[in-house]
Parts: structure tokens; C-alpha cells; sequence
């Protein structure tokens, strides 16, 4: 019987959800010495289905598994219970919990091309725990180092954006080299005898390495999906040695595929959309905190992770930021919010204000001789637990302080609840499937696309054609929109 030793999965993302990390120490409570959970994967799952965090479509949830069950079939763990889920993360990731509860995020998904690819990526997982790598290895004890951040989370004291950078390099190192080249090698002999071509473990991996280097070179970010190597896989002598031992498992025809890959990733949902929030227009819906932010029409609204900028036309120098806060302490009001937990004593003409239903406190801050600013002006809003910091300036190359003071009205205002209709808007960026024309370039495809930066090289990406590919005519290409 399998033993059950805590955390195995590696989590990396741009932003760690608040659910998913407090379920993964949750998970490694086993490890810390908490008697409270006998199966750390049973409990990550039950607490992901009860706060949202699982992909709401159960054709996807039904895929995974039926791959998942197949390749435990041929695997030394045949006949021992698994579990495999798809996670609402975009983030490129899959992990392993060590009871054989296996998590694949939706970002990862957009980036295979073939049902062989993703259960090259499962494979790999369940070489985690076939491996027994959480019990040989030393990331249990990387976890230990987070969980005061975590018990912070769990508290609801702690900083969803902290945590996640901690978290993520703490975490992003993997099990070492020899434990994930083990793990391909296990995937590889899994997929052979599943009747899959275990060559597709390198393919995915390929992809992904790409979509790695895209990530750091081109956006800036650390995507680094664990265990990826240093050197690029076409060049990785000892993952191909890996892989290659497989071959000669390898049946004389394929077995046919669960389902048809690319009928069920045509309409999956892309993007930070449910974590990080969708701008349409110049309104942002996150559909994970609920919450939507209007601006006027016309501005030019952006959001990171962590971030909503609105910026006002031209002729108009006004910018309004909205952040996401650590939660208040219990009895402080907003006002109290302002003066004691973000200790602000540049503020003045304070007012206490009801903004869509919600308690909310706005002030003027009072410039510094010298400020390049002509007004800012700041204001806290809770929300169902969660506090919101907005922050608005008028700079000095156009407008007046009353377009100001009604810009910062306007914006105040715009922020409400997410209604059913509203969530809908939120999650409509999905991956589209096309045959390729003899035209198309993945510059003409970016035009037609939702994406709003650097379009046509994440279409490059998400196809597996980077840095340098484009369509050929009546290849089926993803698009997002």
C-alpha cells in the first residue's frame, strides 16, 4: 500500500490563489507533525470543490481522470485508488499529492497538442508517486518554510501577493534532476504500455521549456514548470537516454485516443481570467473575488496580478489604481483601515461613504511641497471580508480637480459585485480551434484575437511553434478570443 508522506505536487504561478495555497499546507499539515488529516490530497480536493478552485466543466474533469486511470492501469500502482483533477489556475502547472491525488491547472492544458502530450504531463505526475519522490527527497522540508506564511493565509492576516513569491521560490527548485528524470522515465514507460507514443513526453516538454523562455525573455516572469531543465530538451542527452528506454514497449499500432483532443480544448476557457480578472472594454471583472471596476469610457484600463490601472484619454492626466489589501482586523472601520494599518497621516477632508452597499472611507492626501502631482486622493473599501486601496492622481499635463473629483466618483462608483450575468462576461476568453488558411500568419490570427499584449507570440507559443513558426495550411491552430 502506498504510504502517505504529504506534499509531492510543485506549485508555480504568476499569482498562488489564496484556496490553493492554503490547501497545499493544509495538505503538508502530515508532514509538520498535525495529526489532523489522514489524506492530505482527499483534503486539498474537498477544499478546492468547496471554494471554486476546481475547472467547472465536467467533460474536462472526466478527460483527465479517463487518461489518468488508463496510464495508472500499466503502472506499478495498478489497482490503487487515483484521482485526477483539473485545477482553475492558469498558471502552467500539474503536481502530485502522494496518495494518488493528481492536479492538472487549465493553464497547462492550453499549451499541449495531442491527448499523448497531456498524458505525457499525468505520467510524469504519477512517476511522482510511484517513485515515493515526496518521502525521498528534501521538499518536504522547503515546505516547513512556508507554513507560518501560510497559517498567516489560513488566519486571513496574510498577503495573497507575498505568499506567492515565497512560495514560488521555495517550491519552483523541484525535486532535483535525478527525481524528475526518473519521473519522464516512468511517464514514458507508462504511456508506451498505455498504447501512447512515449516520444510525447519530450514534445511537452519541449513546449513548455518554450513557453518558459518566452515567459522570462519576453514577459519578464519566472514560469518555470518544476523539474524543467536548464538546458532545452532537444538538446538534454540524458532526458532522451530517459525516454528511449521505453521505446521498446512501444506497441506496433497506437490505441485510440480517449477522446478527441482537439474537440475538447476548442471553447476551454484561457487566461487569468478567473484569477486574475478579464478587462473588456474599460470595465474589470474578477470572477474569483467577484468583484467588478468600472471605469469611464474611454480610458485605457490595465491590470497585473496584483493591479487595476485605469488611465484617462489624452488631455486628461488622471490615473486610478485599485489593489487588493491584507484584511482588516476585525474592529477597525475603514476610516480606522487608512490611519492604523496602512498608517497614512498625509490625509485630509476624509469622508465616510456607502459604495454599492459596501463601507468605504476616501480622503484627500495632502502633497508635499514640490509634489509633481496637482491632486491624489485615496479611499478603502471592504468587501465581503476583502479590503480594496484605491488610489487616484492628477498629474499636471491636462485636466482640472473637478474632472478629477468626478473621474474618482465615477470609479468609486464602478465598483460592485459580480452579478450571474457579469460572470459570464468574465470567462468568456476561450481557446478556439481553426483549420489554418494559406494566409493565415500568426500576426493576421493576433488581430482577430482577445489577447492584449504580445499576441501574436503567445499564439506562437500556445501552438508550439516558437520563437519562429507560422500555420501551414490545414494544420488545426489555437486561437483565443
Amino acid at each position: 500500500m502506498r504510504e502517505q508522506h504529504g506534499t509531492a505536487g510543485l506549485l508555480h504561478s504568476q499569482v498562488l490563489s489564496q484556496t490553493l495555497v492554503a490547501a497545499l499546507i493544509l495538505a503538508s499539515g502530515l508532514l509538520l507533525g498535525s495529526p489532523a488529516l489522514a489524506s492530505p490530497g482527499e483534503e486539498m480536493y474537498q477544499t478546492l470543490l468547496e471554494n471554486g478552485g476546481l475547472y467547472d466543466d465536467p467533460e474536462w474533469q472526466a478527460y483527465v481522470d479517463e487518461i489518468g486511470q488508463r496510464l495508472v492501469a500499466v503502472s506499478p500502482d495498478a489497482g490503487e485508488a487515483y484521482h485526477f483533477y483539473v485545477i482553475d489556475q492558469t498558471s502552467v502547472n500539474a503536481f502530485a499529492m502522494p496518495d494518488g491525488y493528481i492536479f492538472i491547472h487549465r493553464g497547462l492544458i492550453a499549451y499541449c497538442r495531442s491527448e499523448d502530450e497531456l498524458a505525457g504531463v499525468i505520467g510524469h505526475e504519477i512517476g511522482h508517486v510511484v517513485g515515493q519522490h515526496a518521502k525521498r527527497s528534501n521538499v518536504l522540508g522547503m515546505m516547513g518554510s512556508v507554513a507560518g506564511i501560510v497559517g498567516s493565509i489560513l488566519t486571513g492576516t496574510g498577503a495573497i501577493a507575498d505568499l506567492s513569491n515565497t512560495a514560488t521560490n521555495v517550491l519552483r527548485s523541484g525535486y532535483g534532476r535525478g527525481y524528475e528524470l526518473e519521473s519522464d522515465e516512468y511517464g514514458a514507460e507508462f504511456l508506451a504500455l498505455a498504447g501512447y507514443n512515449p516520444l510525447a513526453m519530450i514534445d511537452v516538454i519541449h513546449v513548455l521549456k518554450d513557453h518558459s523562455l518566452f515567459a522570462q525573455n519576453v514577459l519578464h516572469q519566472q514560469q518555470v514548470y518544476h523539474g524543467l531543465f536548464t538546458s532545452h530538451p532537444k538538446n538534454d542527452k540524458r532526458l532522451h537516454e530517459a525516454v528511449e528506454k521505453s521505446l521498446h514497449l512501444f506497441p506496433e499500432e497506437l490505441q485510440e485516443p480517449e477522446r478527441d483532443f482537439w474537440e475538447m480544448v476548442d471553447g476551454m476557457v484561457y487566461g487569468d481570467a478567473p484569477t486574475t480578472g478579464l478587462i473588456k472594454g474599460s470595465t474589470y471583472y474578477n470572477g474569483g473575488l467577484r468583484v467588478v471596476v468600472s471605469y469611464p469610457e474611454g480610458w485605457d484600463v490595465r491590470n497585473t496580478p496584483t493591479e487595476i490601472v485605469g488611465q484617462a484619454p489624452f488631455g486628461t492626466d488622471v490615473r486610478i489604481s485599485v489593489q487588493r489589501q491584507n484584511p482588516a482586523k476585525e474592529e477597525q472601520t475603514p476610516a480606522e483601515y487608512v490611519s492604523e494599518t496602512l498608517k497614512r497621516d498625509d490625509v485630509a477632508n476624509g469622508q465616510d461613504v456607502n459604495v454599492n452597499g459596501y463601507p468605504a472611507h476616501t480622503a484627500d492626501i495632502v502633497l508635499v511641497e514640490g509634489a509633481s502631482a496637482v491632486a491624489q486622493k485615496i479611499a478603502v473599501v471592504y468587501k465581503d471580508g476583502g479590503v480594496y486601496l484605491f488610489r487616484g492622481e492628477l498629474g499636471p499635463n491636462g485636466g482640472d480637480e473637478q474632472a478629477f473629483e468626478e473621474a474618482w466618483l465615477a470609479v468609486l462608483g464602478g465598483f460592485r459585485a459580480m452579478t450571474a450575468d457579469d460572470l459570464k462576461v468574465a470567462n468568456d476568453q476561450r481557446i478556439k480551434v481553426i483549420v489554418a488558411k494559406p494566409s493565415d500568419t500568426f500576426k493576421s490570427l493576433a488581430q482577430k484575437s482577445s489577447l492584449k499584449s504580445h499576441a501574436a507570440e503567445t499564439l506562437r507559443v500556445i501552438n508550439g511553434m516558437h520563437p519562429n513558426g507560422e500555420p501551414r495550411a490545414g494544420d488545426y491552430i489555437k486561437i483565443v478570443q
